[in-house]
């Protein structure tokens, strides 16, 4: 499989929906309202409650007028979402500036919104929003409204905490924008790598199924076509009315009936043909390798069972998941071969092994980690991984297998920094592919019951 075209960390275009956001500013709102009445009602401060409500009513005026405007199900772009975030560090610096600058706990709320943008937005919107919270929280040390109570005392933390909290609040934007920033995109890289993976099985299934109807059409129609053309050909050598060739007209009839009911059957979706549904492993594993045995690199096959008298080759399901996972990575060594590929499939008792080795360059001492992750964006500084692609062909095949039971590991035939004896040795890199038997359990249950008629596929 050639590597997917999506990329990562693309733009975060349309991913919010007005909706949230309005229904956060209600909560915020809520909150604002309830803070001052409880400052004014239960700690006894003296609250400028005219300039406050009008801080807050913009807030309320802002957010009717969104719903107003705009469908709720309306997503929002990224400008759209960057003016509303402004919006809110505002409202709430204005809010801030009224109760008592950075003296007031609540200021540290000014860092919610820069979170939101960090999710939210691409880098340079959200590095926007994080310096204006990070500008208005300075200018609310130097300047706000003071804090007093009923009796006209001031509330003031000493100058020394009030820098200390700016401090913490500048240091809290840094670290949660690059947090959310960071989670948030390999939120979105996965995300991406899977719908590529789901995409990918979609495809070798309906190959699968497609295989499945021309072999069940093959089969199903071999007989009443085989008959047509043998009673075709009496009545051809016949050549004269003879009341006896009456039975092969009938015979004939029935035969097309027959046929005709067959195709009637398959529909446009077919039948499933219960052949395909088990294979012995060396057919699984030749079928996986076949695309890619003329591309210049030898492939050689082993397969080596315990030495017992019911050594017979194992059977399992031939699951689009396996057949695709073991096609990206004979790929990946085929790329990197210099001329030969060696898989090698081992079984006993307990497990099923499959190992494919080349004898190319190896993983570098970096990538062995990276293995199985998608977007390995340092793969350029790799000497093994230099090729169009971002590792996702091999995420895929990691996913896809381990969703069978298999457990998969990655190493080098040489140790780092040996010396390289060129190809036809076992010296590059090894991916292993590890199945417990009782994984296929059923498929060798199934080899020797009989299969039963063909059943439609279901959509």
């Amino acid at each position: 499989m050639t590597e997917t075209s999506i990329q990562p960390y693309g733009p975060r275009t349309n991913w919010v929906r007005l909706q949230t956001l309005v229904v956060l500013r209600w909560i915020a709102i809520l909150g604002q309202i309830s803070a001052i009445v409880v400052a004014q009602r239960l700690f006894g401060l003296d609250l400028n409650l005219g300039l406050c409500l009008l801080a807050i009513g913009a807030s309320v005026a802002a957010n009717l007028l969104a719903i107003t405007v705009y469908p709720r199900a309306k997503r929002l772009s990224e400008a759209e979402v960057a003016g509303m975030l402004a919006f809110d560090v505002l409202q709430l610096a204005l809010l801030i500036f009224l109760t008592g600058g950075l003296n007031n706990p609540f200021a540290l709320l000014i860092i919610a919104p820069v979170a939101i943008a960090a999710m939210t937005l691409n880098a340079r919107a959200a590095t926007g929003i994080a310096l204006l919270a990070v500008v208005l929280a300075t200018c609310l040390l130097f300047w706000h409204f003071p804090l007093r109570t009923l009796d006209g005392a001031v509330m003031q933390m000493p100058q020394m905490f009030a820098y200390g909290f700016l401090v913490a609040i500048v240091i809290g934007v840094l670290f949660l924008s690059v947090y959310a920033s960071r989670v948030t995109g390999e939120m979105q890289t996965l995300s991406e790598a899977l719908a590529a993976t789901q995409l990918a099985l979609s495809r070798e299934q309906k190959l699968t199924d497609l295989g499945g109807v021309v072999a069940a059409a093959a089969h199903e129609l071999g007989t009443p076509l085989a008959t047509i053309k043998l009673a075709s050909s009496e009545l051809l050598e016949e050549l004269h009315d003879n009341p006896l060739l009456q039975d092969d007209a009938i015979l004939i009839r029935d035969q097309a009936d027959r046929c005709r009911d067959i195709l009637s059957s398959m529909g446009r979706a077919g039948k499933d043909d219960l052949h395909v549904h088990h294979a012995p492993i060396s057919a699984v594993v030749r079928e996986s390798a076949e695309p890619h045995a003329d591309r210049g690199k030898k492939l050689h096959y082993e397969f080596d069972g315990p030495d017992s008298v019911d050594a017979r080759q194992p059977t399992i399901d031939r699951r689009p998941e396996i057949i695709h996972g073991l096609r990206n990575l004979i790929q990946n060594a085929v790329d990197f071969a210099r001329a030969n590929v060696w898989i090698d499939v081992s079984w006993n008792d307990e497990q099923l092994v499959v190992r494919i080795v080349d004898d190319g360059p190896g993983y570098s001492s970096t990538a062995v980690s990276q293995i199985g992750e998608p977007y390995m964006i340092r793969r350029k500084r790799d000497s093994r991984l230099r090729y169009e692609g971002m590792g996702l062909g091999m995420f895929i095949a990691k996913t896809l297998l381990e969703r069978t039971g298999a457990e998969l590991s990655f190493s080098n035939g040489r140790e780092y920094g040996a010396p390289d004896n060129g190809p036809g040795e076992r010296t590059g890199a090894i991916a292993d592919v590890r199945w417990n038997r009782e994984a296929f359990a059923g498929a060798g249950g199934a080899e020797r019951a009989p299969l039963g008629q063909n059943r439609p596929i279901r959509a």
